[in-house]
């Protein structure tokens, strides 16, 4: 018998109701928390990360570790002189990449920021995710109670919030800052269109809450009616990461239209995790649910993937904090690659006003924590104008969030929603490139040793004189994937693209090296 996701690593004889409860208690505590961090009073905190990917992603190993530390830029939060931090990865982190962003502070001491900075890890290298992890481990646990100073003032980040995160809040005792488990249906593919026509917001014509393969085909043949020029649709997952739970429905030259024609495209769609099976993803679809809709943008002048990142304050304050172009690759044009900041002020704007709409709703539901809605942006062939349709809420953090985070950490500035700029303390408007996928065999040579010296010697290392630079992350997937990722940031958007090709052009040209 499996037990209650619910109570998976609480006590025994705890109820689900009761855990709730309990949750629901824990959390009122950030609201005093809010006040004090907002008040600039410098007073002591203790900020505790657990990256912990409780998603449906398909890595590994030292790969996943290299996720747990893409969000090391936190550590850029000892800038606060009081500020306290334990961070919890799944193996120890190598002590120069720690280092490393500790000489990031700009007005810190970095001996004085290590003093306040606690490192545990269960060394455990299992996929599994990172909270499960420590919660089996109740003497770990323990250190990192100890490590907290007053649990009136400390709380717990986490990559996403399921079950898993709740419960090691609830063992720890302090509160988790990001959404409530019972409010994860609105992250879902299905919960995303139902807020969407709730907020009155364009979004592509599709159906939801579907459970088999057969009600796939028969939405398809209803939006087919309504709307016979389609010539793709995407079938998702409710829940799926940068695209892996999608797949594309080819419905051009159909010469019939009934439920067999439409079948017969179904059967043979393309995922966009290119090694699944049509049968695994029909049971997957069955277990979890899932959406179809039309792929807009088919025969566009041109297609675009903007995003917004929002938060809902545990004071009940929704805060647009940015806009992105996503870098989309995979088979079909629909993983996530990287992301280009600000987005486009030509479309920016709308999509800000969009996502604000559905902020409010979330808001309203008692949601707090960091999220992002994915738009698609078109524009026709006889049009200067763009139109916008909602795609997707991640209830939870993700690939734009580092290196916005990044870069506000280590200029200062702010975004500003209504003219799409980024601006910093000394007036000069910031931009930047990101990708967590750069990736090469030759890169497996790299020690993170070996980037730092590059960086410097090659002149991207980031500055903080001028604000301009490369900052490297997840440093731990070079040895066994070849990969890594950087944040390049500019005055201007071509000075931000010329610094991130630089550093591709130098990290391949380097790599060279290390086949001789």
């Amino acid at each position: 018998m499996n037990p209650d996701p619910a109570l998976i690593g609480l006590p025994s004889g705890v109820s689900a109701e009761r855990a709730a409860a309990q949750f629901d208690q824990l959390q009122r505590k950030l609201v005093p928390l809010w006040e004090l961090i907002e008040s600039f009073n410098q007073q002591e905190q203790t900020i505790v990360v657990v990256p912990s990917m409780s998603v449906d992603v398909t890595v590994t190993g030292l790969e996943a570790q290299g996720y747990e530390e893409r969000f090391l830029f936190l550590l850029l939060l000892l800038a606060q002189p009081r500020a306290r931090m334990i961070y919890v990865t799944s193996q120890a982190i190598h002590p120069s990449v720690i280092e490393y962003y500790l000489d990031l502070l700009s007005g810190v001491i970095p001996s004085h920021a290590m003093r306040r900075l606690t490192l545990l890890s269960p060394y455990d290298d299992s996929p599994r995710p990172l909270s499960l992890k420590l919660l089996e481990r109740p003497r770990l646990l323990e250190r990192i109670e100890a490590g907290i100073k007053d649990k009136k003032r400390a709380h717990l980040v986490c990559y996403n919030t399921t079950f898993l995160e709740r419960n090691l809040a609830l063992r720890l005792g302090i509160p988790l800052y990001g959404a409530d488990p019972r409010h994860l249906p609105f992250g879902t593919k299905s919960g995303c269109r139902r807020l969407f026509a709730e907020a009155g917001i364009n979004h592509p014509l599709g159906s939801d809450n579907l459970t088999s393969i057969d009600e796939v085909v028969s939405a398809l043949v209803q939006m087919r009616a309504q709307r016979p020029s389609m010539k793709q649709a995407i079938v998702k997952l409710n829940e799926g990461v940068s695209g892996e739970g999608n797949a594309t429905v080819d419905l051009s030259n159909l010469d019939k239209s009934g439920d067999a024609a439409i079948f017969d495209r179904v059967r043979a769609m393309r995922f966009e995790l290119g090694k699944v099976s049509f049968d695994e993803y029909a049971a997957k679809f069955r277990a979890r649910g899932g959406i179809v809709e039309e792929r807009v943008g088919i025969g566009a002048k041109e297609v675009r993937s903007p995003s917004v990142q929002l938060r809902i304050t545990p004071l009940g304050k929704v805060e647009l904090l940015s806009t992105h172009d996503q870098m989309l690759g995979g088979p079909s044009g629909q993983s996530y690659l990287g992301c280009i900041f600000p987005a486009d002020p030509a479309y920016a704007t709308a999509i800000t006003h969009d996502a604000a709409k559905v902020g409010d709703l979330l808001r309203d539901a008692g949601v707090i924590g960091r999220f992002a809605l994915d738009f698609v942006v078109t524009r026709a062939q006889d049009t200067e104008s763009w139109q916008t349709y909602a795609i997707e809420i991640n209830l939870r953090k993700g690939g734009t969030t580092h290196p916005f985070l990044t870069l506000q950490f280590l200029t200062g500035g702010r975004y500003d929603p209504e003219s799409a700029t980024f601006i910093a303390p000394n007036g000069h408007k910031k931009f930047l490139v990101a990708s967590d996928h750069l990736e090469s065999p030759r890169y497996r040579g790299f020690t993170p040793d070996d980037l730092f010296d590059l960086a410097v010697r090659r002149g991207l290392h980031f500055g903080q004189v001028r604000q301009t630079g490369v900052v490297f992350h997840m440093l731990s997937a070079l040895g066994s994937a070849g990969r890594l990722g950087l944040t390049a940031v500019g005055n201007s958007p071509e000075e931000a693209q010329s610094i991130f090709g630089e550093a591709k052009c130098v990290l391949d040209e380097e790599a060279r090296f290390n086949e001789l």
